[in-house]
């Protein structure tokens, strides 16, 4: 029977991949081992209330993630521009820390990743981090150059006290590319494009193993530059109180408070064009009380925030200014009618600093000069269903609708001057895109789950359904209306083969483009027609990791990226890398 079971299994996995097929570029990580792993803690989404890990000696197990998370089938996930999918294929939640891979691939494709740490006296952890990744990009497909590389050095140190531990991390990020989405002209094949963002960021956290009054201090900073000398800096600093499991009835019933007290600066500087400058100071109170009995509860909270921001150009005769206090509700509810069978509702809302480093991460093609206002979401409310069916099956469904004000989405540039030459800035060819803002309603459905047939297989599924209704633009640009994600891991030979299949896809998006002609006899300058509701098309990206370990300390593994060979693009004139095949050896120590 069960390697009947192990047939179906693996014939589900092969008709996924056909069925779900190519899907687009996400910077995935199959549950790598590679330390810190501050950005995933940031990423995390969930309304599931975490649990403190005792004792002491087990949080060193992984020294950065403070708390075990109830996390949801799906993560967020990035679409990549050129690099194709980044996969690290390690499943082994006993992966060792010390290691060092290395690998090649067509497209000139180059990946080193490598960890190191080390346990000193008084439990003090120390290490370091470092991630490689380089593409020749697609020469067949521009003339000029659309080659690209990132790097990621990080170094941490971990010490495990008798009442809390502390975390300190460091790290420097550099991204260097190319504005090559070109479309409306046709330059000359050694035109400049280049642009590079470096980033450092050091972040400090401690954490009390008991949740009593104090629960955790967090800080964290960062430092921006780019290649057009924008500069951006930002600072935070959260503390969390708590008091946790106050007993009100013999029945069962208990009390959870928490106080949430933040402070957060950031001041961003643009040496383009209109040298845009913001500049935010925000503080926000997060009160919270939950009722709690078995999995059933109920929360009630609120938000209030108090921002200062000013914003000045060369447009601006004077700076603008905005002082405002903001309230938000947070309110949820669970009723647990069995571990199958969980309803689950509620509403929130909040405000959001927007970046110029966060907006990079979701678009890095956007010109070095933007216009930066906070994101308000007045009120979302939501309820779902969740369950885990006979550990076996787990899900998650749930739909939404909210109120929002400055919601941000991307907007594609027009010819920053209309002189009739070629010979203008890399980002002065229509090939770029600015930060825009509407007011509206949100809609969104989403759902996800995850199946265990088998104790080495696993497989994960997960859909979004995402529509805006705006005030002023008649369509959201650059937002696709639906999403979603199919994957699976599964390991054989005694765990010495790991497998993975990763699919992910998107709907049509709607975006503004720009036709570009010369006037005048003979042409003096251009002159541009904008499309406002030009198409970006869908797609689907397939990709397949495997790993097979030879020796304890030695495995080969293989990439595969977008294996259906689709050149997409993310956005309007950026394609993706067609497939992509790499590998490479792993050593461990």
């Amino acid at each position: 029977m069960n390697k009947k079971i192990q047939i179906l299994s693996i014939l589900f996995l092969g008709i996924s991949s056909v069925a779900f097929s190519q899907i687009k570029e996400e910077r995935l990580i199959l549950n790598k081992k590679r330390e810190p792993e501050v950005k995933k803690i940031e990423k995390k989404k969930t309304s599931v209330e975490t649990v403190k890990n005792y004792p002491p000696e087990e949080k060193s197990a992984n020294p950065v993630k403070y708390n075990i998370t109830d996390v949801p089938a799906v993560s967020d996930f990035k679409t990549s521009t050129i690099q194709g999918e980044d996969v690290a294929p390690k499943f082994e939640g006993t992966a060792q820390n010390n290691y060092f891979q290395i690998g090649m691939g067509n497209y000139g494709k180059i990946l080193a990743d490598g960890n190191i740490s080390k346990t000193l006296e008084n439990k003090l952890e120390v290490g370091a981090d470092v991630h490689v990744l380089s593409t020749n990009g697609l020469k067949k497909e521009y003339a000029w150059d659309s080659k690209q590389s990132s790097a990621t050095l990080g170094a941490f140190l971990n010490s495990y006290g008798e009442k809390g531990k502390i975390n300190v991390n460091a790290e420097y990020g550099l991204e260097n590319y190319n504005y090559y989405g070109i479309y409306a002209l046709e330059p000359s094949s050694d035109v400049d494009l280049k642009q590079k963002v470096n980033q450092f960021k050091v972040n400090g956290y401690y954490d009390f193993y008991s949740n009593e009054i104090l629960n955790d201090v967090r800080v964290k900073s960062s430092f921006l530059t780019d290649h057009f000398n924008a500069k951006e800096n930002q600072a935070s600093i959260l503390a969390n109180f708590s008091k946790h499991a106050v007993k009100l009835s013999d029945n069962g019933i208990v009390m959870n408070a928490d106080l949430g007290l933040g402070l957060e600066t950031v001041k961003t500087d643009f040496a383009l064009l209109s040298k845009n400058s913001a500049t935010f100071f925000n503080a926000d109170i997060a009160p919270k009380l939950t009722f709690a009995k078995g999995e059933s509860y109920l929360t009630l909270g609120s938000v209030f925030n108090f921002l200062n921001a000013r914003n000045s150009n060369i447009l601006f005769s004077d700076e603008i200014k905005n002082n405002k206090t903001y309230w938000f509700p947070k309110a949820e509810f669970q009723v647990a009618a069995s571990n199958e069978f969980k309803f689950y509702g509620g509403i929130d809302g909040g405000l959001k600093i927007n970046t110029y480093g966060e907006l990079l991460q979701v678009n890095p093609f956007l010109v070095s000069d933007q216009m930066l206002k906070p994101t308000e979401t007045t009120y979302h409310f939501y309820a779902g269903l969740r369950g885990d069916i006979d550990e076996t099956f787990k899900y998650d469904v749930s739909a939404g609708f909210g109120k929002m004000k400055n919601i941000m989405f991307f907007s594609a540039n027009n010819l920053f001057s209309n002189q009739f030459t070629l010979d203008r800035p890399g980002y002065d060819f229509a090939n770029t895109f600015s930060a825009v803002y509407d007011d509206g309603n949100v809609s969104d459905i989403k759902g996800s789950l995850q199946y265990f047939p088998l104790e080495n297989l696993v497989v994960d599924a997960g859909v979004r359904f995402l529509k805006y209704d705006l005030k002023n633009f008649e369509n959201i640009y650059n937002v696709p209306l639906l999403t979603g994600s199919v994957g699976a891991k599964y390991t054989m030979l005694e765990k010495k083969l790991s497998l993975g299949f990763k699919g992910i896809f998107a709907s049509d998006r709607t975006t503004n483009s720009y036709m570009l002609e010369g006037v005048g006899n003979p042409a003096l300058m251009f002159q541009s027609t904008e499309n406002r509701n030009d198409k970006v098309g869908g797609y689907v990206d397939l990709n397949l990791s495997a790993e097979y370990k030879i020796h304890k300390n030695f495995s080969i593994f293989a990439l595969g990226n977008n294996l259906l060979s689709k050149k997409y693009q993310t956005y309007n004139g950026y394609k993706v890398l067609g497939a992509q095949v790499l590998g490479g050896v792993k050593i461990t120590f």
